[in-house]
């Protein structure tokens, strides 16, 4: 028969446990076990994963949030020039918000120098919206109410547009 030694979580050394690190092997307990796709770790492990993906400078933020800001303005401005068109106007606004929000996430990509991390996402997704706020207020008061359904259609396809093509998410592969 085999011996078996009990294991004491390195966290709390007084609490016995039969898991194990799956990166750097030490005793942890179900209090001190993160579950991840690969199995359970430390948390000292996982933080440590984190900052491998989370690359961010303090100034990315500001950077991302004027390019964004911006590049949505102008945007926004051209869209609500295709209000104008008509029910044709309607299929322009699709492929024009689609591409518009390629071109804002790649500005900011550019800008940031493709550093990463979920909150800079975020505050440029924030970024987008803030940024076309000027001309929907314009628009408003103008009493231009046709165009902005075009200016809201914009914002419902651009922004999800601009934070999945920074943070990666893939629908199809």
């Amino acid at each position: 028969m085999t011996e078996s030694t009990t294991l004491y979580c390195y966290v709390h050394p007084t609490r016995e446990t039969a898991l194990r690190c799956n990166n750097c092997e030490r005793p942890i307990c179900a209090a001190c076990a993160v579950r991840t796709p690969t199995g359970y770790r430390c948390k000292e492990c996982v933080r440590e994963r984190k900052k491998v993906f989370d690359t961010s400078e303090w100034y990315d933020y500001v950077l991302g949030f004027i390019v964004a800001a911006v590049l949505s303005g102008i945007a926004a401005f051209l869209a609500s020039l295709i209000s104008f068109v008509g029910f044709f106007g309607f299929f322009l606004i699709a492929a024009g918000a689609t591409t518009a929000g390629v071109i804002i996430a790649e500005g900011v990509r550019t800008v940031t120098r493709r550093r990463r991390s979920k909150a800079l996402f975020i505050t440029v997704a924030v970024g987008v919206v803030l940024g076309a706020l000027p001309v929907i207020l314009v628009e408003f008061f103008l009493a231009g109410f046709y165009s902005i359904i075009f200016q809201i259609i914009y914002l419902v396809i651009a922004t999800p547009v601009v934070y999945t093509r920074l943070s990666g998410i893939q629908f199809f592969r």
